[in-house]
């Protein structure tokens, strides 16, 4: 590009009703924005130049001057202002005289009228000297002899030029403050309202809309949260069996599991004030206005109890003291969670405030905020299983109203393995718009799928140009991942597999659905690393080289490798040992010496040698298999689980649950507690419906 078209200023186009471009000159969004401040600075500016900067270099008549128009019988008249400054009025003919007229150019004095005086002289020194001085002038003259009056005048310029000044720095200190104040309270209240909490109270009065119903897949949740409601709503319940309501709890989980959803609907629930704030509001440039805030709060908690104090992110203010030796035992933010600590087991049990916090990373957390008595409950929330995510589906798909009848959640929650549920939130979304974009009528089953694939590897980049070269490389890379992970009995079953371009280098990718499990052996966690494998491997075989398209398989499998060496115990040479500090415990400080971390690396190494020498030789004997399905993407670019069935058969290993059985309706489906109330009634529900039967027996 040259120099002139970088220079080129930019068009803006705006569609006809035609659907062609056209230039918009009224479009000023590429504009720079104007800042209303700059008129603030541009006047204070212009009257601190008028006001502090000295005036011109004019000056008076010097006192040999004045002797020479005193002799000469040109003053009319002189007269003394506040025994500091003299007006020398000029008689009639002494006006009309050139060089008083060219000294008044000269020097910029008065102009010379008739009415008016024609010279000022700022500064007389002593008013008795000045005096005596035009006396002594005039000593030789027995008529015309002026003689010195003087006037009393109020000095306003000085004390104006002060206040001034004054009003300018306070309006300055005054924006500054409103800017800094952020959307907290209005008006010059902002000013003074620097260590005030920034909560926003939801109560009677500002309804939220959330409530229960909308939160889907968290039913273990869900009760905790209901029965924290019902602290509230009925504490004489639990208060007469002795027991005492807790003051707090934690919500933990990965981000987009639906904490602040749960948070919510708590608000929306619950018939008591709730106050909602993040971590990061305590948190600002001044120093002791965090705990200020924090103070501020749990007044205003107390205040209204019985209510909630929700205080999302609380990382930002809860990180455990003491980890960055830079900052010392004085951080603003320890002083914030010192202050946060003892609010929280200051205030009794009995006062109806009861906290909740959420937060993706519990491991930075300081032990002194997780203990009982702050947080007495930690309400762990995962992603959700295949179960939750159908009825994630179903609250998502509820608002889509124009829906193809060939959409299933259950299917859908098949295909999304590992999904939270803002992602599940964004598939929905997402494929709506691609059925609008496409002009159809209704969202269809295809749309969705359309979505996920979105979702999961980026847009599909459908004018990225691949040579036949590549594009083959790519698919016997996926090929490779198909086959192993096919042929491997721990490894996770296929759903999909694609080599249609998406995201920012992903030329393609294998989507697995992975086993609804919490531990995992060692045999497992080997075949993972093969099936991770399996591209890098594929390439090496077929083509005799490798490619840099194994880049995220290898970042993978080497922090597997590591994980089960060091943290797991799974490795004979060294030893049932975990090295894992979620704490930062040991600092900068390895708690293994070189002899061992030397140790470690040949382990690692042997471990991921050793897989991919079995990645090869199964690769080998499947070749022919290989050789059909990359075929087949070359031709189809995307297959699924069906279509390697019809390829090369079944998987040789029956799985006992398979996403099958659940679309199916052949697997275990258990009906999640749905009511709000359901979780703590449903033994008196039992007995009234074993009375109500009871009853209907003996009628």
């Amino acid at each position: 590009m040259s120099e002139n078209e970088n220079k080129r200023p930019k068009v803006v186009y705006k569609k006809g009703g035609d659907g062609s471009s056209e230039k918009d000159p009224k479009n000023r969004s590429n504009l720079p924005r104007f800042n209303f401040y700059w008129i603030y600075f541009i006047i204070g500016a212009f009257f601190l130049s008028v006001f502090l900067l000295p005036g011109s270099d004019a000056k008076g008549p010097t006192m040999g001057e004045l002797h020479e128009m005193l002799k000469n019988g040109e003053v009319k008249s002189i007269e003394v202002i506040n025994r500091e400054k003299a007006y020398i009025y000029l008689t009639d003919t002494a006006k009309t005289l050139q060089k008083h007229k060219q000294k008044a150019q000269e020097r910029g004095f008065w102009s010379l009228s008739t009415d008016g005086y024609s010279y000022v002289m700022d500064d007389i020194g002593s008013y008795d000297e000045f005096s005596k001085q035009v006396a002594e002038a005039q000593k030789d003259r027995t008529s015309g002899v002026v003689f010195v009056t003087a006037r009393t005048e109020p000095q306003y310029d000085g004390i104006l030029n002060w206040i001034f000044i004054f009003a300018l720095i306070f309006g300055f200190w005054y924006l500054m403050m409103r800017r800094m104040g952020g959307p907290s309270g209005g008006g010059a209240g902002q000013i003074f309202s620097i260590g005030k909490s920034r909560a926003q109270l939801f109560d009677k009065d500002t309804k939220v809309n959330v409530t229960f119903a909308d939160v889907a897949g968290l039913e273990e949740a869900k009760i905790e949260v209901m029965e924290i409601v019902d602290f509230l709503k009925n504490p004489k319940k639990y208060t007469d069996l002795g027991g005492k309501i807790p003051k707090g709890a934690l919500l933990v989980g990965p981000p987009g599991t639906g904490k602040t959803l749960l948070a919510k609907a708590v608000a929306g629930e619950a018939s008591v004030p709730f106050f909602s704030l993040s971590g990061s509001d305590f948190v600002e440039m001044f120093v002791g206005v965090g705990a200020s805030r924090v103070r501020d709060l749990f007044k205003q908690a107390k205040e209204k109890a019985p209510c909630i104090i929700f205080i999302d992110e609380i990382d930002a203010i809860g990180r455990a003291r003491g980890r960055n030796a830079m900052q010392g035992a004085n951080d603003e933010r320890e002083n914030t969670l010192n202050q946060l600590l003892t609010e929280m087991d200051g205030f009794g049990t009995d006062t109806g405030v009861i906290i909740l916090a959420a937060t993706n990373r519990p491991d930075i957390l300081d032990s002194a905020l997780l203990r009982p008595g702050r947080f007495d409950r930690q309400i762990s929330i995962d992603k959700p299983d295949i179960i939750g995510r159908e009825q994630i589906f179903n609250v998502h798909l509820a608002p889509l109203t124009k829906l193809d009848d060939d959409v299933d959640p259950k299917k859908l929650a098949a295909q999304t393995p590992g999904f939270a549920g803002a992602e599940i939130a964004n598939v929905c979304n997402e494929a709506a718009l691609i059925a609008a974009r496409k002009n159809k009528q209704k969202v269809e089953m295809q749309d969705f799928q359309d979505a996920i694939d979105r979702v999961i590897g980026g847009l599909e980049k459908k004018n990225k140009l691949i040579s036949p070269e590549e594009k083959k490389i790519v698919a016997y890379h996926e090929a490779g991942h198909a086959i192993v992970g096919w042929f491997l009995e721990h490894a996770d079953p296929l759903v999909k597999v694609s080599i249609v371009p998406r995201g920012v280098a992903a030329l393609g990718y294998a989507q697995y659905l992975p086993k609804e499990q919490y531990l995992y052996r060692t045999e497992q966690l080997i075949d993972a690393m093969c099936m991770t494998l399996g591209g890098r491997a594929a390439e090496e075989v077929f083509f005799g080289k490798i490619s840099t398209g194994a880049q995220n398989d290898l970042e993978r499998i080497t922090k597997m490798a590591y994980a089960m060496v060091t943290m797991y115990g799974m490795n004979e040479k060294v030893g049932n040992v975990s090295f894992h500090d979620p704490q930062n415990e040991y600092g900068f400080q390895k708690p293994y010496s070189d002899e061992t971390a030397e140790l470690i690396d040949q382990e690692v190494r042997k471990l991921i040698a050793d897989a991919y020498e079995r990645t090869k030789k199964l690769i080998e004997e499947k070749r022919e298999q290989l050789e059909t399905i990359a075929q087949e993407l070359l031709q189809k670019e995307i297959i699924f689980q069906s279509d390697l069935e019809r390829l090369i058969g079944k998987r040789p290993f029956e799985q006992k649950t398979t996403y099958d059985d659940f679309v199916n309706g052949n697997g275990t489906h258990v009906e999640p507690v749905a009511d709000v109330q359901e979780a703590e009634i449903i033994e008196t529900e039992q007995k009234e419906s074993a009375e109500e039967d009871t009853s209907d027996k003996e009628e």
